[in-house]
């Protein structure tokens, strides 16, 4: 007979007891490792790429303005108010109180520490002995000429020579200039003294207008063409001439044109150089140009020179 097998040998239970044992610790194992794939590949970038949003069907249409083209350009138009005229028996006392205080520049000039640099007489400019001066001026018989952009005063003391001959000993001609030149303009002018940075432009033209006898004439407006024209507009002066000589850019020549035209007294003439003269694609051409058409003027030529006569701005 057999011996009875109820009860499992010791061996065998811890037998089952390791197998069982593995088996969870595998299971486990198991169960971790698909838990951090899982996590890992959750957490990776796409490769999948989503198709680009379909164009936008918003379309941006251009207006076109049904204004007038003078309309266009009211942005760039100067503002400032003018005070109220200054009779022309007054304009040069005026220009002298307000720049001067009220003691004319020419008094005890020149200045001791410019004096030793200053030549007797430098008088240089371009298209400055034109016929266009006493054409213009036999026609106006002007009281007053601001000329806009003057250097060292040729064509200013033309002027003045000119308005003598022809009996107009009241005339006073306003010289609107900074008097530094440009950029590079001593590579020209090598003679002239620069000191301390300074070139004495102003001082050779006063000095001009001395050895030409020519003081109770002219007077200079030592400051940028735009703040000097603002602030004679403010101030009541009026012109019956007006001559733009300065830059010759487009920008420039339509800044000073467009300041220059509202100190015209009625039936002033507005005339200016360089209308011949290629600078920036012909800027100065182009400016005229432009404001005579939006404002229904006619231009015409006398040398080098531009005329616009009969200003009426819009």
């Amino acid at each position: 007979m057999k011996e009875d097998r109820r009860f499992p040998h010791r061996h065998e239970v811890l037998q089952f007891l390791k197998t069982k044992t593995a088996l969870l610790i595998f299971i486990l194992l198991l169960t971790y490792v698909f838990g951090y794939l899982t996590a890992y590949y959750n957490h990776q970038p796409s490769l999948h790429v989503p198709p680009p949003p379909p164009p936008s069907t918003t379309v941006f249409k251009t207006v076109k303005s049904t204004k007038p083209r003078s309309c266009l350009v009211d942005n760039f138009r100067v503002t400032t108010r003018c005070g109220d005229l200054v009779p022309p028996e007054s304009i040069r006392q005026t220009v002298i109180d307000k720049i001067f205080n009220g003691t004319s520049p020419y008094v005890d000039f020149p200045p001791p520490h410019a004096g030793k640099y200053l030549r007797s007489k430098r008088i240089k400019g371009w298209g400055s002995y034109g016929a266009v001066f006493e054409n213009l001026i036999r026609q106006v018989r002007p009281r007053t000429i601001v000329e806009v952009g003057s250097f060292l005063g040729a064509s200013a003391i033309h002027m003045a020579n000119l308005t003598r001959r022809l009996g107009l000993e009241e005339t006073q001609i306003l010289c609107v200039d900074d008097f530094r030149g440009w950029p590079g303009f001593r590579d020209r002018f090598k003679d002239m003294a620069l000191v301390n940075g300074d070139v004495l432009l102003l001082y050779q033209f006063m000095q001009n207008v001395v050895s030409s006898d020519l003081t109770g004439s002219i007077l200079p407006v030592p400051f940028s063409t735009g703040s000097a024209l603002e602030k004679l507009c403010e101030w009541g002066v009026a012109a019956d001439l007006v001559e733009i000589d300065a830059g010759h850019d487009f920008n420039s020549a339509w800044a000073d044109i467009n300041r220059a035209v509202r100190l015209l007294r009625p039936g002033g003439i507005l005339f200016g150089h360089d209308y011949f003269t290629a600078a920036d694609n012909r800027g100065v051409r182009r400016a005229v140009n432009l404001f005579a058409e939006i404002n229904r003027l006619k231009v015409t030529t006398d040398g080098q020179h531009w005329v616009i006569h009969s200003v009426n701005v819009i």
